[in-house]
């Protein structure tokens, strides 16, 4: 049987679990962006022009729902638009639809036809840029993530298995390399008692 299949257990419908991860999926497309552009819209609040007249918390609350208002319409269009055409999520085509779609209701609701035409070429280059780059940004965010871990790991296990490199002033020694530095030392100590001694005899 495929993976979409459904499978029938004790008289229950049973969901395969490629249409769970692909419902987990579209929510965390369409939430998580959401969110994050609230974040970055209370962030645009707080540097506002617009704070020390209208005051701070009302600009950043403002912005903030505008921006998550934005987002969460564009990446609700943008997963209709994915469904509709039964493309992969990652298609820069639905991008393009959805940008254009939403900006032409948001720009027809804020400026009339002309706001309908100039915002839907906006919201369709931008949510397309925006998707292009995080499609190109997210395989490495993921390996260096992946990497940091994996050397924390490897840090807990070995604390000597990060090396700091050959130019670099400060040098962590080894046990070996400690032993042969208390060597070195006793060494010295002893060169100058014998010639502190031998001062001594021949004054």
């Amino acid at each position: 049987m495929g993976a979409e299949d459904r499978e029938a257990q004790d008289g229950q419908v049973v969901a395969s679990p490629s249409s769970t991860s692909t419902s987990h999926g579209w929510k965390n497309r369409i939430f998580i962006p959401t969110i994050l552009a609230g974040i970055v819209g209370a962030g645009t609040g707080l540097v506002s022009k617009h704070r020390k007249t209208l005051g701070l918390g009302n600009v950043s609350a403002g912005y903030a729902t505008n921006f998550a208002i934005v987002t969460g319409c564009y990446c609700g269009a943008r997963e209709y638009v994915a469904a509709t055409r039964k493309t992969r999520p990652d298609d820069l085509w639905n991008s393009a639809i959805a940008g254009f779609g939403t900006g032409a209701i948001l720009g027809r609701l804020q400026g009339g036809p002309l706001g309908a035409v100039r915002y839907s070429v906006i919201f369709a280059i931008v949510g397309t840029t925006a998707d292009y780059a995080v499609s190109k940004l997210t395989p490495g965010l993921r390996d260096y993530s992946e990497f940091i871990y994996q050397g924390d790991k490897n840090t807990q296990k070995n604390p000597s298995w990060f090396r700091m490199p050959e130019w670099f002033p400060i040098k962590v020694l080894d046990e070996e390399a400690l032993a042969a530095k208390r060597d070195q030392e006793e060494q010295f100590l002893a060169q100058r008692a014998r010639i502190r001694e031998l001062r001594k005899e021949e004054s």
